[in-house]
């Protein structure tokens, strides 16, 4: 699914991302239990009045609906492991990079290096299933596009994600001959995005009409303004909103 952000993929126990067990949340150290509680007074819990009214302030201050501020994920981390090692001892400098992030290891690869690099994963190290590839637009940058490739191996029980920098001339390798889930996948950044995969069997549209004009994932798309030509030619109105 190509999405404007990327969700981050975790290893798990499982293909589907589940959890297979629960944790419950810890008590408070010193807290009472539930019985103690039970047993105690109900004016011996009484909130003190300047703290109650502390409370309402804060209460009071909240955007209704709003969660409390989270902290910031953690960043990335350098990944060296003999993994690793292994795909820059056969790729070496076409691999950029490797970090973890959220315990999802990740390797920024040269994209005209892809194919070659996808073989190897779904071959030599039984990455049998590209579950999904997406794109992401940075456009202030050089290279605005991340395309990104998520990797499962089934006999492994493991993830990977592969991540290219692309211009927006630039042609990125299809993965279709080494993953064949990939044809729709790229037909779909293709349509959104405007991004080429060079070798693809039939680059062509898939959500929007051929006739279509521009990419709507491309953040410096007028999402209001849309392909007002196609919609008052198809549509026989001015506005699609």
């Amino acid at each position: 699914m190509v999405k404007r952000g990327t969700g981050d993929d975790e290893n798990s126990k499982r293909p589907d991302g589940g959890d297979s067990k629960v944790v419950p949340f810890p008590g408070k150290p010193g807290a009472p239990d539930a019985d103690a509680a039970e047993s105690t007074p109900h004016a011996a819990q009484e909130i003190p009045t300047e703290s109650k009214s502390q409370a309402e302030v804060t209460r009071a201050r909240r955007v209704p609906g709003s969660a409390p501020p989270r902290d910031p994920p953690p960043a990335p981390a350098p990944l060296e492991n003999e993994f690793t090692f292994k795909m820059r001892s056969r790729f070496g400098d076409a691999i950029f990079e490797t970090t973890i992030d959220r315990r999802q290891a990740i390797a920024l690869v040269e994209p005209a290096a892809v194919r070659e690099i996808a073989e190897w994963f779904r071959g030599g190290e039984r990455f049998e299933m590209l579950t999904d590839l997406t794109a992401v637009d940075w456009p202030r940058r050089e290279k605005r596009f991340d395309v990104v490739w998520n990797l499962y191996s089934l006999s492994r029980n493991e993830r990977f994600r592969l991540k290219a920098h692309v211009s927006e001339a630039q042609h990125v390798p299809s993965a279709v001959p080494v993953w064949a889930a990939a044809e729709w996948l790229e037909r779909e950044c293709f349509d959104l995005f405007g991004i080429v995969f060079e070798g693809h069997p039939d680059l062509r549209r898939i959500l929007l009409p051929d006739e279509w004009h521009g990419h709507p994932l491309r953040k410096d798309y007028d999402i209001l303004k849309q392909d007002t030509e196609w919609v008052r030619k198809n549509l026989g109105i001015e506005s699609g909103q």
